[in-house]
Order: C-alpha cells, then structure tokens, then sequence
C-alpha cells in the first residue's frame, strides 16, 4: 500500500527524542480492514490459528482479528531480539512458547514489523516443527532495505524504508506502544 505522509508535523517525546507522525490511525484502519477482508477470503472454510509474538504484535494481532469475518483462534508466543535498542541484535531468543496444539491446522504468523527476517525465519521454522497444515504470515511493517534474509510474507500493511518507528504496539525500550498512530524518529 501506498503512504500517504500527512502534512501536519505533529510529534512525540519518548526516551528523550522526538518522534514525529508517520501514519496516522485511520489510514493504519483501513489498511488493517483491508487485510481481514484478504485473509477472510484466504480462508473461507477453514479456521485458522493467528500466532502473535509479544510484546509488539497485539494491538495489531487484537484489530486484525476484528477485521476477519471468519472463524479463527489465536494464541502468542514471545521473542527477544531487540532489548532496549533501536536495531536488531541479530540473535532471537524464545521467551514464550505457543500453548496451542496447531498441528494440522492452518497458521498465520502475525508481527508488528519485519526488519531484518531473522526472527520471522526463526517463527517460521519453529511453527513448521509442529507439523501445521499451513504457515502463512501478516505483519504490519516491513523494512524492505533491512531485510537480510529472505522470507516470505504473504499479508503486509505497509512497505517502509529503514526507518525507526514507535506507536501501535511498537516500542523503544517498552515506551510508546500505546501511542495509537506510528511515528518515526525525527532526525531534523
């Protein structure tokens, strides 16, 4: 989808450092709306399993399953890679399995963002030793020109560059996931 940037500069404080609007809440509304008609059709039929990783994916996770019109089920599971920096560190550690039995069953991944793919890789291959009937994946963001290791992504909200983004579940060091719209850094 494309972005539309909005004109007004409003901004945020968290950590310290001023964060300004990037998308505002009904554009990331519709979007979200946009991909529950998708994965409804997808699945018509069928119920799947929507698994989100905490901490960033549940608002997300919470307004994409009111956007499916079908019959679904979730479940979470919790990764590290990130601590209270702003870049991947590269290592993911699982802090929280999935408690659902999903062999068989039919699987979406959903993320809050994509960056560098190692630790949707690493969901991916973890889901796949369940022996699922499907694993497809949703995320909100992708960071196209972080991505260093090629994953597939079937549903994403919004191609963005490498850009550090707060707001909507997403955080810098646990701060601004509440913020109900997605800001960046601003560098200026």
């Amino acid at each position: 989808m494309s972005l539309n940037i909005p004109d007004v500069k409003k901004t945020v404080m968290c950590r310290g450092e001023r964060f300004r609007l990037y998308l505002d809440k009904e554009t990331i509304q519709r979007r979200v709306e946009e991909l529950g008609r998708e994965i409804s059709r997808a699945y018509e039929g069928k119920r799947p399993i929507l698994i989100g990783v905490l901490n960033g994916a549940f608002i997300f996770l919470a307004d994409l399953m009111r956007a499916i019109d079908i019959d679904c089920e979730v479940d979470f599971l919790k990764l590290s890679s990130y601590g209270a920096q702003k870049i991947s560190s590269g290592v993911v550690h699982e802090l929280k399995k999935i408690d659902a039995p999903i062999e068989g069953r039919h699987v979406i991944v959903v993320e809050d963002i994509v960056d560098t793919g190692l630790s949707m890789r690493f969901i991916i291959e973890k889901m796949r030793e369940y022996r699922p009937a499907s694993v497809r994946t949703a995320t909100l963001l992708h960071k196209y020109e972080a991505t260093r290791v090629d994953v597939e992504l079937d549903y994403v909200g919004f191609r963005i560059e490498n850009l550090f983004v707060i707001g909507y579940g997403l955080d810098y060091g646990q701060l601004g996931r509440n913020l109900p719209e997605i800001y960046i850094l601003d560098e200026d």
